[in-house]
């Protein structure tokens, strides 16, 4: 990915939107990376919008279509903040899920057919949390059937590296995206809309992208995401087996050492995501213990603040307070090798293991 960069940094340097024969090379680039990611998704070159991310993305498919539209936004109570805080922002309505994380497409109509107005659904079809995998085809079925008008909208920011996108974008009408979630660089994204969708732009200016996200564009960035998306793409099949079997390794690994380690879903989970629940331990504790051991390992999600804040995808799949709040989250992908799960699994039993000894000596003390 960097190598491809590298020439769009200082020899191919001119504004795409120019008209002198520098910018030309720069928009031929572009025009040739907007079919290559096409093919991958499985949608029209020109349906590709090139943004900073998934956030981006995101806030665009919420707030794009009520600006536009008009109408109610609907989502679940497990998606990313970039999708619940747009919705709650023009008050929308936010549905539960099930014990899995994800929404039930039959709830989901029984709701929609109690409702009226509604212009957008937005489903992630990857938790990025607790990484369980949302039926798109369904809950575009259940959407359809009730307000076959709607935009649908899924965060696929997670899906990526593990899932065909051939095999959601049919059932949707904007994904979103974020390059550095399958080793493209940070700070770019993918948003692709239906043709015929027409969105609200949050940015105003040039009119790049078919005015729907003004601004220059970052060539070198759109060749490293599609450089990214295109390596993730060819090498998926064998990538997801090879991480299938180290992830069932970690899983399997802690709970057979650690007593109280418990896995929070064992079916309908992407490779890449383990997550398991240590009660009657906080995960503050163990973090700042596994990161002394160089264990890289999170409580919630990756692209909160930083503060540790419960994790509200817990909380809505109803996983009690005394089990979530010694929730790791442990992301695999192509740099994961034998010996970082072996050395994971030692480093969370003994940093449980220190502990549990500490709470000893503080009840022996009182």
């Amino acid at each position: 990915m960097a190598h491809a960069m590298e020439p769009f940094h200082d020899q191919v340097y001119a504004n795409p939107s120019g008209s002198h024969r520098f910018a030309r090379d720069a928009r031929r680039v572009i025009d040739e990376a907007r079919d290559n990611v096409a093919e991958i998704i499985g949608c029209r070159p020109g349906e590709i919008v090139f943004t900073s991310g998934g956030t981006e993305g995101a806030n665009t498919a919420v707030l794009g279509t009520i600006r536009r539209r008009g109408g109610v936004a609907v989502c679940s109570s497990a998606e990313h903040h970039a999708v619940l805080h747009c919705v709650e922002h023009v008050g929308g309505r936010v549905l539960p899920v099930t014990q899995d994380g994800v929404i039930d497409p039959i709830a989901l109509r029984q709701t929609l057919r109690e409702m009226s107005d509604v212009s957008l659904v937005s489903a992630m079809a990857v938790n990025n949390e607790v990484g369980s995998i949302t039926d798109m085809q369904e809950v575009s079925r259940a959407v359809r059937r009730v307000f076959p008008e709607a935009v649908l909208h899924t965060d696929a920011v997670q899906s990526a590296c593990w899932i065909d996108l051939r095999n959601i974008w049919p059932h949707v009408d904007i994904l979103t995206l974020s390059a550095h979630k399958f080793g493209g660089p940070k700070g770019m994204g993918i948003m692709v809309v239906r043709e015929g969708i027409v969105l609200e732009p949050l940015l105003f200016g040039g009119g790049q992208e078919r005015d729907r996200r003004s601004g220059t564009h970052n060539v070198a960035g759109i060749v490293g995401t599609t450089a990214a998306l295109r390596i993730t793409d060819e090498q998926r099949i064998s990538e997801v087996e090879r991480i299938s079997i180290l992830r069932s390794r970690l899983l399997d690994g802690l709970e057979a050492k650690i007593d109280c380690a418990k896995r929070t879903l064992t079916t309908n989970t992407v490779a890449g995501i383990a997550h398991i629940c240590l009660e009657g331990l906080e995960n503050e504790s163990l973090l700042y213990l596994l990161d002394e051991h160089g264990v890289c390992a999170s409580a919630a999600s990756a692209c909160a603040s930083g503060a540790m804040e419960p994790s509200h995808v817990l909380a809505a799949m109803a996983v009690p307070m005394q089990k979530s709040k010694g929730a790791l989250r442990f992301s695999l992908g192509h740099t994961t090798t034998e010996s970082d799960i072996d050395t994971a699994i030692s480093s969370v039993d003994q940093a449980v293991t220190r502990l549990q000894q500490s709470t000893k000596r503080k009840v022996t003390a009182q």
